[in-house]
């Protein structure tokens, strides 16, 4: 009887050792890994300031760089091109002379409706029914001020010049306010049509002065990343705006910081030829929030506060954007690549990276489930925008018809770095991911 109870409990203390062995593995810390491979250095041959839109037309790759529209600060823009090549890197290294014009929709008069500001492609989303690939959706960043877009008192679109916060370009300058919108074309790219916008933030949002003091955005949302999953287009983008009716004697930073960051927002891919009014942003629990109202950033993309996160008007930044969203077919997941501001005029010198493991971004809460961004690139002395993962000319990347919404085990990595004299969209390095 004796040896029956002692082999027992030996039988037991086994069981719970194996028990806590097996416990502890389910903890190992699944993030994909990734490195930089220094790489020939490719110098692109035009305007780039926003992310790379691209498409296959057949076996041609196609980019959408560049800004097209009326801009008060910079100047009337007709820089937005396109560009083709027999792979990616081909078109990468095209000549100015290479880079061509679309036909583009006319700015509407102040006060009519149409097209108003300056517009950028960030992504361009192919319609999987036309077999000729020859019908996309270009997803638009555009940007105003209270001249181009005054404030309409009936339609409440448009901004009131009260009190409004300083642009990029000096004291007497004006912020800008962004929002996202669809143009459709059926010809490849190279004629394109305004279909309207599909995400913005109204006038009580705007954060204003003296509060303001970013020498960024008065607010709004932009800078955005699409993505297909399931029946959806997924939209990624900078949250700039308050999160609630701004008010100055109400104003809390926390508050602000709160409500930014990287914000999600979808679109039925049915809905993209009359988009408007159609999004919805993600409300804590699902995407339930109206195209004109606001939203819950991505909590794991957040900077904490207690880490230098901070609001987008604030002068020391504090915070993720400007987001590049690709599937990874070796990795089995989204890749996101991000910058960071940490000053006035959206000065900041590091690239991050964040992981998404869900495939379809429709179920619960999968869209949310970024890990937190680890450092990839830094490059002091430097400003750093808009990364992105581009595809190479290897056989497998062509044959697998690869863009930068979708990428494999190795792909260039791609960033706009600035500082005086020197401004340049470029890549020096190949990122190569492990599972």
């Amino acid at each position: 009887m004796p040896l029956l109870i002692l082999f027992s409990w030996f039988s037991i203390i086994i069981g719970l050792l194996s028990s806590t062995k097996l416990d502890t593995t389910q903890h190992v810390d699944s993030t994909p890994k990734f490195k930089l491979i220094p790489a020939p250095k490719i110098t692109f041959n035009s305007f780039v300031d926003c992310n790379m839109a691209e498409v296959w037309i057949g076996d041609t790759f196609r980019i959408f760089p560049g800004k097209y529209g009326e801009d008060p600060l910079w100047g009337y823009a007709k820089d937005l091109k396109y560009s083709d090549g027999e792979n990616a890197e081909a078109v990468f290294k095209n000549p100015a002379s290479k880079f061509f014009n679309p036909s583009m929709p006319s700015n509407a008069p102040i006060g009519q409706k149409g097209l108003h500001g300056a517009v950028w492609f960030e992504t361009v989303y192919q319609d999987s029914k036309d077999k000729s690939g020859k019908s996309l959706y270009g997803i638009y960043h555009n940007e105003n001020y209270p001249s181009t877009l005054p404030y309409d008192s009936v339609t409440k679109e448009g901004y009131r010049d009260v009190l409004w916060p300083q642009g990029l370009t000096g004291p007497e300058s004006p912020a800008a306010v962004c929002r996202i919108g669809v143009m459709k074309s059926i010809d490849g790219g190279k004629s394109w049509d305004n279909r309207g916008i599909f995400i913005e933030d109204y006038d009580p949002r705007m954060i204003r002065k003296p509060i303001n003091t970013s020498n960024t955005f008065a607010g709004g949302v932009g800078d955005p990343s699409a993505v297909a999953s399931g029946d959806y287009l997924y939209l990624f983008y900078g949250e700039y705006g308050y999160p609630g009716v701004y008010d100055e004697k109400t104003y809390t930073g926390q508050k602000e910081w709160s409500g930014q960051c990287i914000s999600i927002a979808r679109i039925a891919l049915k809905d993209l030829d009359n988009p408007v009014g159609k999004a919805k942003r993600w409300d804590g629990k699902s995407f339930s929030i109206a195209y004109d109202s606001y939203g819950v950033p991505v909590r794991s993309l957040q900077i904490p506060i207690n880490e230098g996160g901070g609001g987008a008007s604030s002068p020391t930044g504090g915070f993720h954007w400007g987001p590049s969203v690709s599937w990874n077919t070796y990795l089995n997941c989204w890749v996101m690549m991000m910058g960071k501001v940490e000053g006035k005029s959206w000065q900041g010198d590091k690239i991050y990276i964040s992981f998404n493991k869900h495939k379809d971004l429709g179920i619960g809460s999968n869209s949310q489930d970024w890990s937190k961004p680890e450092l990839v690139f830094q490059k002091p002395g430097y400003i750093l925008w808009y990364p992105s993962l581009q595809p190479l000319n290897t056989p497998n990347d062509i044959k697998e018809k690869n863009t930068s919404v979708k990428l494999g085990k190795r792909a260039r990595f791609f960033v706009k770095r600035i500082k005086p004299g020197d401004d340049e969209y470029a890549s020096e390095h190949y990122i190569e991911f492990e599972k």
